[in-house]
């Protein structure tokens, strides 16, 4: 929702969906050709720029399915974008399995071309500038820039999932046994899922 000048308030639209799904697929690799040079910290940090495309511009989720897609693709094995892979697969949800899987394989290789290719360079040439000054002051401003955005993004999966005071009480619980303890997060995830079958099967 924006203000107008005017003061009053209005709902801001998707953007309209192209009527060829080849448009719609170079739409959203476009989008991620866009956010690659900016996963500062890892893919997570790219979480709020997921959430705004995919729920608030371009509607292909809503905030439920956003949240639960998040929670696969930190449970599963592998790298933590493997969310692009499935928002860039509900962006061609309709069009069939083949061209779902297409959009998902685009989006995937989008996000990660481009920033893999400048840290290969990057590498090749960081070592020789081990001492130099601007090295070392790039470093040290880079971390807490990289914990803001880690810690903005979690907010926003907080107020994203949680719309009730029950999960916002187990997204605070498992913080605090997070940092006072030394539990795995593959047993809260572990128990996250047994919790989530038996809820089903209750329905």
């Amino acid at each position: 929702m924006i203000m107008t000048l005017e003061g009053s308030f209005h709902w801001l639209a998707c953007a309209p969906r192209p009527d060829a799904p080849i448009a719609e697929l170079l739409r959203m690799a476009w989008q991620f050709l866009s956010l690659s040079l900016f996963s500062l910290g890892g893919g997570n940090t790219l979480l709020a720029a997921y959430h705004h495309l995919s729920v608030e511009r371009f509607c292909w989720l809503t905030n439920n399915q956003f949240a639960d897609i998040y929670a696969l693709a930190e449970a599963a094995p592998g790298p933590s974008s493997m969310i692009a892979g499935l928002i860039g697969m509900s962006s061609a949800l309709g069009e069939g399995l083949p061209w779902e899987l297409v959009s998902a394989y685009t989006a995937e290789t989008a996000l990660l071309l481009p920033s893999t290719l400048v840290m290969i360079v990057a590498c090749l040439g960081w070592k020789r500038f081990s001492h130099s000054p601007w090295r070392v002051a790039f470093e040290r401003g880079m971390g807490p820039v990289t914990l803001g955005i880690l810690f903005s993004v979690g907010l926003k999966i907080l107020r994203t999932a949680d719309n009730n005071i029950g999960g916002v009480l187990v997204s605070a619980i498992v913080c605090v046994l997070m940092l006072r303890t030394r539990i795995s997060p593959l047993w809260f995830m572990a128990v996250a899922g047994v919790l989530g079958a038996w809820g089903l099967n209750q329905r």
